[in-house]
C-alpha cells in the first residue's frame, strides 16, 4: 500500500526549481519512512536512479569517495557498474541513504552538485552530532527538508479519508464548529494519538485494526532507538538512555517540565546538554524551552535550563508508558480510544499538541512562573506560538491544553491580565467542539496542525 506524503511535494519543487543546483537533505528520525519516500520519488520522476544505502554499502564503496573526489569521472563510472545502474545526465538521481554514516559521502556533495551531471539527495538521522560532522566542511550546496512521523492529515489519507481535514480546514477558518461530525473527527484524532504516526504502525493498523499488533510494532521500533542509543551515543549513552527512560514518568507529573533530580542528584543542565541535544537530533525528542516573559519575541527571552521533553511521536510514548507486562492490552487502548482512562491522558494530550506543532513548523515554548510573592503570576501556559512578522504589540498566542471535559482557565485569565497587550488571540484545546467565549478562541484538538 502507497503512503502519500506531504514531504514528496516539497521534494518535488526542490527539484523543479532549483534544477540539480543544490542537493536535498531529509533530516528525521529512524523509522518515519524516509527512505521509502525517496525511493518512490526516485521511481517516479525521474529516468533512473542509484540507491546508496550506507547501512549496507560494501566498504570498497565508502573507499571510492575517499579516492576519487578529484576523478568524478571514476567515481560515478564505479557506482553505475556496482550498483547495475545507467545514468543519464540531468534526468537520474543519485540517492545517499542513511549519509550520516559516512560523512566523506555527504563532503562529497559539494563536488558533485558541481558537477551538475545528476541530482543528488540524501536521508540522515543524527546529522548534527559531534562525530558524524568531524573533520569534514558541512556543504553549502545542501538544502535541508526535516521530515516527521506522519501527520494527522497524511494518518487520515491512509484511512482513505480526504475530505475530514478539508472540512475541519474550512470550520477553522470561518470559525463555526463541526457539529454532527465533530465526533467522527474526534475519534479519528483518538486512533491517530495512540496509533501515532510511524508508518508501520499505521499501515498494521489498517490491516489488522488490531491495537496489540500495532503495539508490538512500536514496541519494535522503541527497540531500534534503544539499540541506536547504544551503537552511537557514545560517550553520552548513560545519560541519553536515563532521560529516554525517564520521560513518561516525567509527562505523568502534572508540571511537566523535566527534573533532573530524578536521574542524578545535584545534576545541572549543562551536565546533561549533549544527551539532550542528541536525543534531539534523532528525532526522538521534542524539546519545548520556558520563555521567561511572553511578549515580543520567544526566542529572545528563552531559558534553556527549564524545558519540558516530549516524545515526538505519541504513539511510541503510548507504548513507552505502558511497558509493564511488555505489551499494551487492547482494553487501554479501548478506553482511551471512548474517553475512559482518566490517569496519563493529560500526558498524552499534551504531547500530541507538541507534536503537531512541531510538525507544522513551530519552535516549542511554554511560560511557567511559579511566584510565592504574588499568586496573580503564578501561572502555567502549555505553549506560546509567535508570529512570523514581529510587531510591537499582539505577537504571541498563549495556549492551553485540556484533556478532561472540566476544566479551569486560571492560568491563561492571569496571563491576559499581565500580558493582555502582547497577545494574539489566547487558545483553549479540547475535547469538545468549537466556540468562541469572552475573546477565547475554544478550538477542538484535532484543529492543533492549522495553529
Amino acid at each position: 500500500m502507497a503512503m502519500k506524503r506531504k514531504i514528496y511535494n516539497e521534494l518535488l519543487e526542490w527539484k523543479n526549481k532549483r534544477n540539480g543546483a543544490t542537493a536535498v537533505i531529509i533530516e528525521g528520525a529512524r523509522r518515519i519512512g524516509k527512505s521509502y519516500i525517496v525511493e518512490e520519488f526516485a521511481r517516479n520522476e525521474y529516468d533512473s536512479y542509484l540507491l546508496i544505502d550506507f547501512n549496507k554499502a560494501d566498504k570498497v564503496v565508502w573507499e571510492w569517495f575517499d579516492n576519487y573526489l578529484e576523478d568524478l569521472d571514476t567515481l560515478l563510472m564505479n557506482l553505475q557498474i556496482h550498483y547495475g545502474v545507467r545514468l543519464t545526465p540531468r534526468k537520474s538521481v543519485i540517492i545517499f541513504d542513511e549519509v550520516q554514516l559516512c560523512p566523506r559521502a555527504r563532503s562529497a556533495i559539494k563536488y558533485l552538485v558541481a558537477d551538475g551531471r545528476f541530482d543528488y539527495i540524501e536521508t540522515g538521522s543524527l546529522i548534527s552530532i559531534k562525530k558524524n560532522v568531524k573533520d569534514i566542511l558541512i556543504p553549502s550546496e545542501e538544502q535541508a527538508l526535516p521530515m516527521y512521523p506522519m501527520d494527522f492529515e497524511e494518518f487520515l489519507w491512509a484511512l482513505d479519508d480526504d475530505l475530514m481535514m478539508p472540512f475541519i480546514t474550512q470550520c477553522f477558518q470561518k470559525r463555526k464548529p463541526l457539529g454532527g461530525l465533530h465526533r467522527k473527527a474526534l475519534d479519528y484524532f483518538r486512533t491517530y494519538m495512540i496509533v501515532g504516526g510511524m508508518p508501520q504502525a499505521i499501515l498494521k493498523y489498517i490491516e489488522t485494526h488490531d491495537f496489540e499488533e500495532v503495539d508490538r510494532v512500536k514496541r519494535s521500533i522503541l527497540q531500534v532507538y534503544k539499540n541506536d542509543i547504544a551503537k552511537y551515543a557514545s560517550n553520552v549513552e548513560h545519560k541519553v538512555k536515563s532521560i529516554f527512560d525517564e520521560l513518561p514518568a516525567q509527562l505523568q507529573k502534572h508540571e511537566k517540565k523535566f527534573r533532573l533530580s530524578a536521574l542524578e542528584s545535584g545534576a545541572a543542565y549543562r551536565d546533561y546538554d549533549d544527551a539532550f541535544f542528541w536525543l534531539s537530533d534523532a528525532g526522538i525528542i521534542n524539546i519545548c524551552y520556558n520563555c521567561t516573559a511572553p511578549n515580543i519575541g520567544l526566542r529572545l527571552n528563552m531559558e534553556r535550563n527549564t524545558l519540558k521533553c516530549y516524545m515526538a511521536d505519541t504513539g511510541l510514548l503510548f507504548s513507552h508508558a505502558f511497558d509493564e507486562k511488555g505489551h499494551v492490552p487492547n482494553e487501554i487502548y479501548q478506553k482511551i480510544i471512548h474517553d475512559k482512562l482518566e490517569i496519563n491522558e493529560g500526558m498524552l494530550v499534551e504531547n500530541i499538541v507538541a507534536q503537531m506543532l512541531t510538525t507544522a513548523g513551530h519552535k516549542l515554548y511554554f511560560y511557567s512562573n511559579s511566584s510565592r510573592e504574588n499568586a496573580e503570576d503564578r501561572m502555567e501556559i502549555d505553549f506560546l506560538t509567535a508570529k512570523s512578522k514581529l510587531t510591537s504589540r499582539h505577537n504571541i498566542t498563549p495556549i492551553e491544553v485540556k484533556s478532561s471535559q472540566r476544566y479551569t482557565l486560571s492560568s491563561i485569565n492571569k496571563c491576559i491580565n499581565k500580558f493582555g497587550n502582547y497577545l494574539s488571540t489566547p487558545i483553549v484545546l479540547h475535547s469538545a467542539d468549537l466556540k468562541q467565549e469572552k475573546g477565547i478562541d475554544y478550538l477542538p484538538l484535532y484543529m492543533t496542525p492549522l495553529l
